[in-house]
Parts: structure tokens; C-alpha cells; sequence
């Protein structure tokens, strides 16, 4: 009986010494989860809050906001955790190629505008925390339309030749710059896609680099986009770094008129959360682009 009580005595110290190792590992691992996710509400919060994928007058992050494309209409997609009509079902591997490749976990391509080109400059660290952070999105049903296109093929003939033909796809850094005017090119190239809305595209949209962040008529949701080059006679030349970082922020010009439009959503479901740091480095980088004349009004 004193062997049996002794044995005993001794798995129960061995489990208690094992239990005591593997907890410390345990907690570690839960707070790098937990800095990850945190990580990654921050970038989604730098994307604007993915504002595209929120309909104004519907639930946020459930897609079906509708697009006009040269070709037709496309509508975002359904970003929370559904797994019938969101990213519930999708692999981390699944959602990454969707966000810098454009494709689908059916092999078919997204149209271009996604700005899975932009994306695909983003640092590998960045697109995991972004990624670890869509996986806490509350699921909620709601399917998305359709792609609406009078162009046959659209997604497996034509939107790979237009990528053959006008693609531009970056490769991901490990990290991502930390400070300075490096890290404001990363943040309006790759992250906020400042890029993407204020430099005009032709009427196949492709993006004319010559006018980069100089303005046009016709945006996204066919809205006007301003210039926001330094030109001091059609773009704001004339505001500081500190008026820049602040309208990021907080959608108030130097003259204290509001921003307007898709701004003021990304202002609200983002932007108003980046860092003062962050929102001047945007801001050192803006004023190093060359001015551009180039009126939009």
C-alpha cells in the first residue's frame, strides 16, 4: 500500500511540475494571440475600417455595397465571420491570397477594384495581425450579389488579361517601415490606399502614375477626389504637416470645413484611431511628392 501511496504521490508531483512548465508557455502564447489581434484592429482601423466592405445604411463589414467598373458593377464582400456568406469557412491562407492576389477559394479572380495590388505591398507581419484580427469579426448572414458585367468572362478571362496587361503587384516586406517618411509612402501605398482614391484612372481604370495623388473627377463611388499634391494653386500646398495629420484624423480643414464623402466614412471608421505619429508620417510623405497641377474643380 506504501508503494502504491509513493508511485501515486509521484505522478502527482511529475503532472503538477509538468503543469507548471507548460503554463508559462500557455500564457505567453495567449498574449502574443492577444498583442496579434490588437495589432491588427489598429491596421484595420489605419485601412479606413475597411469602410468599402460596409454598406451606409447596412450592417458593418457585410459587404454588398455596390462598385461601378468599367465593365459592369461589383459588390464588396461579406468580411465577417459567416461561415456561409462571410470568411467563416475561409483558411488564413485563403483570405491572404484574397487580399494580395485577388483570388478567390475558388481559383476565380476578384476584379482589380479590390485593391488587392496596393495590398500586396503590405508586410507579411502587418497581413497576419490584419488577418488574426478579420477572424474576431461577430458573423453575420448576408450573401453578395452577384458580379454585374456586360463583358463575358469577366473573371476568369478578362480581369487576368487587364492584370497581365496593367498589374502592378509589389512584394511584401517582412516588417513594415516604423517612422519617418518611408513609413507614410507605406501607409498611403499599402495600408490607407490614400493612393488608390486620389490618383485618376482612365476608363478601363487604369491608374494614371503621372497624376499619383493629384485628384480625380471621377472616384470610386464616382465622386470627385481632390489633389493632394503640394501644388499651391490646385492642391495643398498651402496646409502644414500638423493641418494634414489633423484632417486624417479628425476630417477638419485648415479653413474648418468638413470632410465630405467616402473621407468622412473612412474618418469614422478608422482613421479617427491612428496615431498622431502615423498621421504625420502620412503627412511628411504628402508634402515630399512633387506638386502637380491639376484641377479638379
Amino acid at each position: 500500500m506504501r508503494g502504491i501511496l509513493s508511485n501515486a504521490s509521484g505522478l502527482v508531483l511529475i503532472l503538477f511540475l509538468s503543469v507548471g512548465l507548460l503554463a508559462p508557455g500557455a500564457v505567453k502564447a495567449q498574449e502574443d494571440k492577444k498583442a496579434l489581434i490588437e495589432r491588427g484592429q489598429y491596421l484595420f482601423a489605419v485601412t479606413g475600417g475597411c469602410a468599402c466592405h460596409t454598406d451606409p445604411k447596412g450592417t458593418p463589414h457585410a459587404g454588398a455595397r455596390s462598385f461601378p467598373i468599367p465593365f459592369g458593377t461589383a459588390y464588396s464582400t461579406n468580411i465577417t465571420q459567416d461561415k456561409e456568406t462571410g470568411l467563416g469557412g475561409w483558411s488564413d491562407k485563403e483570405i491572404l491570397d484574397a487580399l494580395v492576389k485577388g483570388i478567390r477559394p475558388d481559383g476565380s479572380r476578384k476584379p482589380p477594384v479590390m485593391p488587392y495590388e496596393a495590398y500586396s505591398g503590405m508586410a507579411e507581419e502587418d497581413l497576419k495581425a490584419l488577418i488574426a484580427y478579420l477572424k474576431t469579426l461577430k458573423p453575420v448572414r448576408k450573401e453578395t450579389p452577384a458580379l454585374k458585367s456586360w463583358v463575358p468572362f469577366l473573371r476568369s478571362v478578362a480581369t487576368p488579361i487587364w492584370l497581365k496587361l496593367f498589374g502592378r503587384f509589389s512584394s511584401s516586406p517582412a516588417k513594415a517601415p516604423e517612422k519617418g517618411i518611408e513609413r507614410g509612402r507605406y501607409l498611403v501605398d499599402h495600408v490607407s490606399l490614400c493612393s488608390e482614391c486620389h490618383t485618376p484612372r482612365n476608363s478601363i481604370g487604369v491608374p494614371n502614375r503621372a497624376l499619383y495623388l493629384a485628384g480625380a473627377k471621377v472616384g470610386p463611388l464616382g465622386e470627385e477626389m481632390p489633389n493632394i499634391t503640394s501644388d499651391k494653386e490646385t492642391g495643398i500646398g498651402e496646409w502644414s504637416r500638423e493641418d494634414i495629420a489633423e484632417f486624417i484624423v479628425t476630417g477638419t480643414k485648415p479653413d474648418l470645413d468638413n470632410a465630405q464623402g467616402l473621407m468622412e466614412e473612412v474618418i469614422a471608421a478608422g482613421y479617427k484611431q491612428m496615431t498622431k505619429e502615423d498621421a504625420l508620417a502620412i503627412a511628411d510623405y504628402i508634402k515630399s511628392v512633387p506638386p502637380i497641377f491639376n484641377k479638379i474643380k
